[in-house]
């Protein structure tokens, strides 16, 4: 039988690592019901990940710089089915469910970061790195909850058989990523990757076009997937089947146009960013009205529009740090960029902290401001960028060359 193509074997890795970190999402709901947890505990299973999460980046990145992509990948990729056989093997047990999402964390972590690069390294420079790293990922973090949900809402033992998909997809998916080759300048040698943090990262063009919309990406999805369905319902009536269909909505919106947000990313390096932007406008606007009439039909439009500005802010944004990025310092410059994305998962905490003070509507116009004022600093910048560009060639040569450092 032939194999998949290179890339498309390292991308099912990310893909079955997607679906383990993210089909615990909709599980939340059926843990809170089962387990009678309160909202601390429910909210300490929720962190438990992005605690484990974000070392794994800053840790799994540059490591794939140094000592190449398949020795960082491939360990994660066969422990992320590990994690979810903790939390089979303990339906009933917080510490063991604790430890099968810090595990799943941690690979993430890992995987995220390295395995991107590693795509890019195998796409050899033609223009679509970043959306087969931005699908894989995304059809992952899909498919994951959504079968979960399914088969927790319908299925026998919903503690149990939402995760047994997972147990034969990452195994499918390490044996087939193991056949992948290394990328050409993998194993770089003692120098690569201790430059920390990476050149790419130090320069003002990062921080200032780059870092502030990154929370965006994850933030869009935290705000479609968490918070609107609990702003609409109730905890004690939300099902797991409508947690589901809303992260449907969400994703179907994010991977449906990622071919437009390659395309603008080619044709203007700050196009996908700005409408990403303007979509999490639309999306928070939307969710004023949803919130205010408790209506799940416009949290639904608003879930929509939110998953619009994911896909379009992470193929983007990938892009951008690609083009940043040099051969030695791929991993840790794009880990350094999921770290910033996954910053959005503090949304829901932001809007808990809101609600108190503006009421839910309130905190959904300032939500919706916030963003609005985020589109016209990127959008100036954009200017700026261009202008510079434009009148003074001399001052982007550095940033954009993509001779190693």
């Amino acid at each position: 039988m032939r194999l998949p193509t290179p890339w498309i074997r390292v991308a099912l890795a990310m893909f079955a690592v997607g679906w383990g970190a993210n089909q615990f999402s909709p599980m939340l709901i059926v843990y809170r019901h089962a387990l009678g947890l309160g909202p601390g505990e429910i909210a300490g299973l929720f962190a438990v990940y992005g605690v484990a999460l974000i070392p794994g980046l800053l840790v799994g990145g540059p490591a794939s710089d140094r000592f190449g992509r398949r020795a960082v990948v491939l360990p994660f990729a066969a422990l992320s089915p590990v994690a979810t056989l903790l939390l089979v093997l303990g339906p009933h047990s917080i510490a063991m469910i604790s430890a099968g999402r810090a595990l799943a964390g941690v690979c993430s972590g890992v995987v995220f970061g390295s395995a991107t690069a590693w795509v890019q390294d195998l796409s050899h420079g033609d223009g679509l790195s970043a959306r087969r790293a931005a699908l894989a990922l995304s059809a992952g973090f899909a498919l994951g909850p959504i079968t979960a949900a399914v088969l927790a809402q319908w299925a026998g033992d919903p503690l149990v058989v939402p995760f047994l998909p997972h147990l034969a997809i990452g195994v499918a998916a390490f044996a087939i990523a193991a056949t992948a080759p290394g990328a050409r300048g993998d194993r770089r040698g003692a120098a690569a990757g201790r430059n920390w943090p990476p050149a790419a990262v130090r320069t003002r063009r990062f921080w200032l076009t780059v870092a502030p919309p990154a929370p965006v990406v994850f933030g869009a999805v935290a705000l479609a997937i968490i918070v609107l369905p609990e702003e609409v319902t109730s905890a004690s009536t939300m099902s797991v089947g409508y947690a589901g269909l809303m992260t449907a909505l969400t994703f179907a919106g994010g991977i449906g146009i990622q071919p437009a947000a390659r395309r603008l990313a080619a044709r203007h390096e700050h196009g996908g960013i700005i409408a990403g932007l303007a979509a999490t406008v639309a999306g928070a606007a939307a969710g004023i009205a949803a919130v205010a009439a408790a209506s799940r039909v416009l949290a639904g439009v608003a879930a929509v529009f939110l998953g619009l500005a994911y896909g379009l802010c992470l193929v983007s944004g990938l892009s951008q740090a690609e083009r940043l990025a040099g051969a030695r310092d791929r991993g840790a410059v794009v880990a350094c960029y999921y770290v910033l994305t996954y910053l959005g998962f503090a949304v829901p905490y932001v809007v808990d902290a809101l609600n108190g003070p503006l009421g839910r509507p309130g905190t959904f116009v300032a939500l919706t401001g916030g963003a609005a004022v985020l589109t016209a600093w990127t959008g100036l910048q954009a200017a700026r960028r261009r202008s510079e560009s434009r009148f003074d060639l001399s001052r982007t040569v550095p940033v954009f060359s993509r001779t190693p450092r």
